[in-house]
């Protein structure tokens, strides 16, 4: 198996070490060659303090970590070669139009002129932005500017790309369009790794996630691997009658949560047998489902704690 990214012991402190945790506390981590590593974590967790040690913008101050095969750290320039990076908010320059932005990335990365207009024509059709491509960026939505910076990281063809919450603000539709891009990304080789508040972005998206919390690895695996550390199946209950959630307690032996009675279920053949009692008791269902835990209750398991 290939690794585009490869950390192990990543430590990074701000300001004095001995009167603040570290950013990132031996932190290790892999991304697999053509897939996508999720990176979860709450506000101030280190997934983006990450994101800057993987992209050169910041040293460790422990810790070895390989991007492509080179490292961050004495290989620096190596590695810029082969990495796009999109960070949280949109980076592109406003005043210019769409086409002046490809442009002069294009330019910068030493492109020339016929080729870096090449280059910006063919993304500004993968994005979907040929008819605003003459407009200044200023007037462009919050998804066409999240676009727009995509495909800026992408003017060098990288092999590697960092999205740092890239759909933070977006619309669902807009959100939606991104992760299509995503998607066709890793289906040409590219890896990335993406870091999210969302987990619905997250188990649409990622073929392994890692969750850091307070600077360090709270776990890692695929998403399947996540949701079973929050248990098996769930049964949940929905009673059409709001007077019958008391007796869906007292049958399913759980407290209702807005309505609904979740219980664990630990074998497959005991569904049925507790919808049959709650039939029985004369107890009419909106919905019921059997579900496996979701990657919310993976997070607020792993990083439900005292902040």
């Amino acid at each position: 198996m290939t690794y585009a990214i490869e950390a192990e012991g990543l430590v990074k402190r701000y300001g004095d070490a001995s009167a603040s945790r570290p950013a990132l506390d031996g932190v290790d981590l892999r991304a697999r060659t053509g897939t996508v590593l999720g990176v979860l974590g709450p506000n101030g967790a280190g997934k983006t303090t990450a994101v800057r040690v993987l992209a050169t913008l910041t040293a460790p101050d422990a810790g070895r970590a390989l991007v492509g095969g080179h490292d961050v750290t004495r290989q620096a320039g190596k590695v810029r070669e082969l990495i796009g990076l999109t960070g949280q908010y949109a980076s592109v320059d406003e005043k210019l139009t769409g086409t002046q932005n490809l442009l002069l990335m294009g330019r910068l990365l030493g492109l020339s002129r016929a080729a870096a207009r090449a280059r910006a024509a063919e993304l500004l059709a993968r994005f979907g932005l040929e008819e605003a491509a003459g407009r200044a960026a200023s007037g462009y939505s919050g998804g066409m500017r999240r676009r727009l910076d995509l495909a800026v990281s992408l003017v060098s063809r990288p092999r590697i790309l960092f999205l740092d919450e890239p759909t933070t603000g977006l619309d669902p539709h807009a959100r939606g369009d991104l992760w299509d891009v995503v998607r066709e990304l890793t289906a040409d080789g590219v890896t990335v790794l993406l870091t999210t508040q969302y987990l619905e972005e997250a188990d649409q998206l990622a073929d392994d996630l890692l969750v850091i919390d307070r600077g360090r690895v709270a776990a890692a695996g695929t998403p399947d691997e996540l949701k079973a550390l929050a248990g098996g199946h769930r049964l949940d209950v929905r009673p059409l009658l709001a007077t019958d959630l008391e007796k869906t307690e007292a049958v399913l032996g759980a407290t209702a949560v807005e309505g609904r009675v979740s219980v664990p279920v630990h074998d497959l053949s005991e569904p049925p047998a507790l919808l049959r009692r709650l039939d029985d008791a004369g107890v009419v269902l909106a919905e019921h489902a059997l579900r496996l835990p979701s990657l919310d209750d993976v997070f607020l398991a792993l990083t439900g704690g005292d902040r």
